[in-house]
């Protein structure tokens, strides 16, 4: 009973996935004939069924992109956090950027804020975990060899190996939660409203500080009942209504 019911749970998986791919192919067969609309609606009904890949995002930031939409952007956003260092991604989500209208200074970064970007965010937090336990069975496997090795230049050799392993250990798992502390605080949203007003308190009736247009990408820091607190790249922050953007995540 136990091997059928694996068997078909094995089948019933391999459906679904065959299912997906044809949707898949055939989204993009709409794409290659320019009926681009047409596709859109397919990669999104492959979205809704929880079949994401950064494949899938990547076409469909393509295809907003080729309709001159504010899509492109949160599309190639979620497909580099699927895979970091995908180059096209990151080459189309330059030219989509150049879709919104509001042209945002950024601040100046720290050193330490170069490094994170260039180098710790290209993978994710859940990539650098991979980097952790793998640390953290080297390490139990150098600590049995020291404690039954039989010389003593083995013994130094292998506490030597054991006790850098565990300092990388610590470095890592420290860049590990450094990441998802900074994913989990840091969600990136995009302006969909045409044009918004960004107020300094979440209530239609307090002041308007700056105004926003569609494309736009923003931080998500706060949210208040329908109102969302948001920075912008030059820093400055503010309150809009949370259907005028759209999170990543």
């Amino acid at each position: 009973m136990k091997k059928l019911l694996f068997l078909l749970l094995i089948t019933t998986n391999l459906t679904i996935g065959q299912n997906i791919q044809e949707l898949f192919n055939s989204a993009n067969d709409l794409y290659r004939q320019e009926k681009i609309e047409q596709a859109i609606e397919i990669y999104q009904k492959i979205e809704s069924k929880g079949m994401v890949s950064s494949e899938l995002f990547y076409n469909l930031g393509n295809s907003y992109y080729k309709l001159n939409k504010v899509g492109p952007s949160i599309y190639y956003k979620k497909a580099l956090e699927l895979n970091p260092l995908n180059q096209d991604v990151k080459n189309n989500l330059v030219f989509a950027k150049r879709l919104a209208l509001d042209n945002i200074e950024e601040l100046p970064k720290t050193v330490f804020q170069k490094i994170n970007i260039n180098f710790l965010q290209k993978i994710s937090y859940n990539q650098w975990a991979i980097v952790v336990i793998i640390f953290s069975l080297l390490g139990s496997v150098f600590f049995i060899v020291f404690y039954f090795a039989n010389t003593p230049s083995k013994k130094r050799f292998y506490f030597v190996l054991s006790s850098l392993n565990f300092v990388l250990l610590i470095l890592f798992f420290s860049i590990t939660y450094q990441q998802y502390t900074f994913t989990k605080n840091n969600k990136a949203a995009i302006v969909f409203a045409e044009k918004t007003e960004i107020r300094n308190a979440p209530t239609l009736n307090s002041d308007q500080v700056f105004t926003l247009h569609e494309g736009t990408m923003v931080t998500v820091l706060d949210v208040i009942d329908d109102w969302k607190k948001i920075k912008i790249a030059d820093g400055k922050q503010g309150w809009i209504i949370s259907s005028e953007i759209k999170e990543l995540n």
